[in-house]
């Protein structure tokens, strides 16, 4: 999608729709409110804008569009004007469902260009990245391997009208929207992608090919490196799997006059889970494709630092493997010594992402990087505690932890705190190891940070379970499939600590 500013009049912009935005009014007022520009373009329609609202024909509600056909009186062949609900609840988050919502509605009109007016309720730099965001994401699709797709129009090229004295602001906006999202989008392709395609060499090979044309380092550790790192987690999870592990490392230095080594971020990438020898139950399993969703997240979010250069400096880590059942595949009952040398008894081989995250994070933290924060589909548990709609936080550091929430406000990501409470840690406690796997099915989210917990020494450190966030089974403002969800809020939170 081409996406650019233009500064003509709005009744001017030759497009095939024009998009204008009203406001359902507070309180008991009945009408619509209209932006200026919404304004402009009713009063050259002869006001039947306002008498659609006034009618209540069109109320100005979130995401409802009302058509016009301008018959020859503007340049364009229509108007779309879109509601955002109340003037007063009007954020950012509005104009990315906006934005999707848009994009969704053209593809079933057959319209190929669209302009887009400003909104007089935002700062219109983040307007205009909210916007772009939303397009973007909400135009993507997954279709390559379908021979005939059947798809409508797409929407091909969109303008931004500004005047001469902001067009510096918007033009600044799109470039940070379309950054954020083409990130978020190549995070949702490898969700997306079939596992039989998406293998951990296959993984680590599209995350090597993201740090060559985005200018970052990256080191892949192939089986042997893990083998000498004695990295037991990892090799355990694997050892069921013809599939060899891998551990990739990408390195973005904003920073580099500083001897600190930085942020680190540390994505859970099982590229397919079976459960292993606690094999998990038949449906939906094709799902488990997306038990990567952490580690995507991290090398998508290290695409988008790597476009917005923030001046800090920031590593991701990405252990990847299967899960799988074999003669060859780690047991319940089995012990493994993890990097920083801590043993883990085996209780239940579905709860594998703890135990490569484990010897990632000591990694990590043996590197000295503070603060480290890992993003992972990592137990049903928080599901059901946070359905779909939230992720779940826990973090050593309430600072971290509150940045975190800022910059998923800022991103459209929500997170919720949770508890790390020592008592939980009573429930991880072995009789043969130095931690037990998993604590049972009570607060099982909570155990299972409790367990990585071990792994982080003295660092700063989140965990950010997104297991009910990473994959998404209804297309409302988004493609049935990966969400890219994290990748926004990691490289927020980047250019947050560059300032």
């Amino acid at each position: 999608m081409d996406i650019r500013v233009t500064t003509q009049a709005v009744n001017d912009v030759a497009s095939d729709v024009l998009i204008v935005t009203a406001t359902r009014p507070s309180g008991d007022q009945k009408g619509i409110s209209l932006s200026s520009a919404a304004t402009t373009v009713d009063q050259a329609l002869g006001g039947v804008i306002v008498d659609c609202g006034t009618s209540g024909e069109f109320k100005g509600n979130a995401g409802e569009i009302l058509t016009i056909h301008t018959l020859g009186k503007l340049a364009p062949r229509r108007v779309l004007v879109v509601g955002l609900g109340s003037a007063n609840k009007v954020m950012p988050q509005s104009l990315r469902k906006l934005g999707a919502s848009i994009v969704r509605h053209m593809r079933s009109t057959g319209a190929q260009s669209a302009t887009l007016t400003h909104d007089d309720t935002l700062d219109i730099t983040e307007a205009a990245q909210a916007l772009t965001e939303g397009l973007l994401l909400g135009a993507y699709t997954f279709r390559k391997y379908q021979r005939s797709t059947n798809e409508n129009t797409q929407l091909e090229a969109v303008q931004f009208l500004a005047s001469e004295r902001n067009k510096v602001a918007v033009e600044q906006g799109i470039q940070k929207g379309k950054a954020l999202a083409d990130a978020t989008n190549f995070a949702r392709d490898l969700v997306n992608e079939p596992p039989n395609v998406l293998t951990p060499t296959e993984l680590a090979n599209r995350a090597s090919a993201m740090a060559r044309e985005f200018g970052l380092e990256c080191e892949v550790f192939d089986k042997a490196k893990i083998e000498e790192l004695k990295m037991g987690g990892l090799l355990g999870v694997t050892q069921g799997s013809a599939q060899p592990p891998r551990f990739v490392i990408l390195r973005y230095r904003g920073a580099p006059e500083s001897t600190e080594p930085g942020l680190a971020l540390v994505g859970k990438g099982i590229t397919f889970d079976t459960g292993g020898i606690s094999l998990k139950p038949a449906a939906s399993m094709e799902t488990m494709k997306s038990d990567m969703g952490g580690a995507a997240a991290v090398i998508g979010a290290m695409q988008a630092i790597a476009a917005l250069k923030p001046k800090v400096n920031v590593t991701g880590f990405v252990p990847t493997c299967e899960n799988m059942p074999s003669g060859t595949a780690y047991r319940p009952g089995d012990i493994l010594r993890i990097l920083n040398g801590k043993t883990i008894e085996i209780v239940n081989t579905d709860a594998e992402g703890r135990l490569i995250l484990a010897d990632a994070l000591s990694y990590a933290s043996q590197e000295g990087y503070s603060p480290i924060i890992d993003l992972a589909t990592l137990t049903g548990g928080i599901v059901v505690a946070l359905g779909n709609v939230m992720s779940g936080l826990f973090s050593n550091d309430d600072g971290l932890q509150q940045q975190i929430i800022e910059a998923g406000h800022a991103a459209g990501e929500k997170f919720w705190p949770m508890p790390l409470d020592e008592e939980y840690g009573d429930l991880v406690k072995s009789d043969v190891a130095d931690v037990k796997q998993t604590g049972g099915r009570g607060a099982s989210s909570v155990t299972a940070a409790k367990i990585l917990e071990h792994f982080v020494s003295d660092a700063k450190w989140a965990h950010l379970d997104i297991a009910g966030t990473a994959f998404t089974e209804s297309p409302k403002n988004m493609e049935k499939g990966g969400t890219g969800f994290g990748v926004r809020t990691l490289a927020e939170l980047a250019l947050s600590r560059a300032q």
